[in-house]
């Protein structure tokens, strides 16, 4: 396994340990499974696993095998506040305690805001006294690192990375994604900040390996490295030296062996002029299968109605071309965990965004279709709901 250098001088392993999909059986997350998975990950040198409040058994889960085996000690653990439902200073501490007590630990190594999505959101938690509490955390030792999780584009982004002195950041970032979410712009930003950087959602949801289109995987057969679709992305985050470690959501053993033999032969800096070419041949003929061809540049943006144009898109070709649970899902977190809203039905017909398009989207056109198919009466009665209860 190979390491990268956090803020605080640790060594990170270059593979994360994603938790929010361990193995259910009946309804419950299988333990005997799911230990030996993460007993083989750590033995193979992963030491750093993510898990959150609302993945659902997931911090017992991994307590109880961490303390079951006597490894706390081996591995950084990674947990997520969940700042929506909070809604006073007490609510802040009796979360915190119960994630500790779930986790059976007296401490938890990197701490994030989950799904912070706009400097709004941060200024609300402010008042709640957010800063205080970190900082008194932080001297007791109960957190060591602290950070944030975002979905959404790179100009709020960077502000957020701007609006505190965090540690480390997570978000969204894949080659399909180098120019949409945070992406690499938002990479180098944090980069330059001297923050680092923990990547999720390398596989795009497992887009990038089990639903490429027949074109680009007779590429992936063709090239003499011989890598396959999952050992091209994994390969092009690790190529890159500001991303300190990527998350993998791995439910098998054997899954776990392959991606740690991937991260124990990736090397910053390695990539050719000709990797970089069938990356780019990947993207294209992905692109050619969607629904709308935006490349995420953002030329189109900033909208005066506040429409997040490139996430909306994202999220449609992701409705059209893979998955309609989680293009919806994707859509939600983009556009209503926030103060201010940024969902496609804003659109109120300016033709000023379509103009700077370099790929000559129809974009009145194409939001109108995707607002239409992905702001269901769910999404719009949790859109009401969150404004109400101020849940952003």
């Amino acid at each position: 396994m190979q390491y990268r250098r956090g803020k605080d001088g640790a060594d990170i392993s270059v593979l994360a340990y994603g938790c929010m999909r361990f193995t259910r059986k009946n309804g419950k997350i299988d333990i005997e499974k799911t230990e030996r998975e993460i007993m083989e990950a750590i033995s193979l040198g992963v030491n750093y696993f993510d898990t959150a409040y609302i993945y659902p058994g997931s911090e017992a889960a991994l307590g109880e095998i961490l303390e079951r085996n006597h490894c706390r000690d081996r591995i950084y653990i990674a947990d997520k506040l969940p700042h929506y439902l909070i809604k006073s200073r007490d609510g802040l501490e009796k979360t915190f305690l119960e994630q500790l007590k779930r986790l059976r630990t007296d401490h938890i190594d990197y701490y994030l805001m989950h799904i912070l999505t706009d400097v709004a959101t941060w200024e609300r938690l402010k008042k709640l006294g957010i800063e205080e509490w970190i900082r008194a955390k932080k001297e007791s030792g109960q957190i060591r690192q602290i950070g944030f999780s975002y979905h959404g584009n790179s100009d709020m982004f960077c502000q957020l990375v701007d609006a505190y002195d965090w540690d480390f950041c997570m978000f969204q970032y894949n080659y399909l994604d180098e120019f949409s979410q945070a992406g690499r712009n938002g990479l180098h930003h944090t980069h330059e900040k001297g923050l680092p950087v923990m990547i999720m959602e390398p596989l795009r949801g497992g887009r990038l390996v089990n639903l490429l289109p027949d074109t680009a995987k007779r590429l992936i057969a063709e090239n003499e490295r011989g890598y396959s679709a999952a050992e091209w992305s994994f390969h092009w985050l690790w190529n890159q030296p500001e991303v300190t470690t990527v998350l993998s959501g791995m439910n098998s053993v054997e899954m776990i062996r392959e991606n740690a033999a991937i991260a124990s032969a990736a090397e910053a800096g390695a990539f050719t002029e000709s990797d970089f070419a069938l990356i780019g041949e990947l993207k294209d003929q992905i692109n050619h299968s969607m629904k709308v061809g935006c490349t995420g540049c953002g030329y189109c943006m900033p909208c005066p109605q506040g429409v997040d144009i490139p996430g909306t898109f994202s999220a449609w070709n992701m409705y059209y071309s893979q998955d309609k649970k989680a293009a919806r899902n994707s859509y939600m977190q983009c556009t209503i965990y926030r103060h201010d809203t940024s969902s496609a039905s804003q659109c109120v017909g300016f033709a000023k965004c379509a103009r700077h398009c370099p790929q000559g989207i129809e974009i009145r056109k194409e939001l109108k279709s995707a607002a239409s198919n992905l702001e269901t009466a769910v999404y719009k009665a949790a859109k009401a709901g969150i404004r109400l209860l101020h849940l952003w």
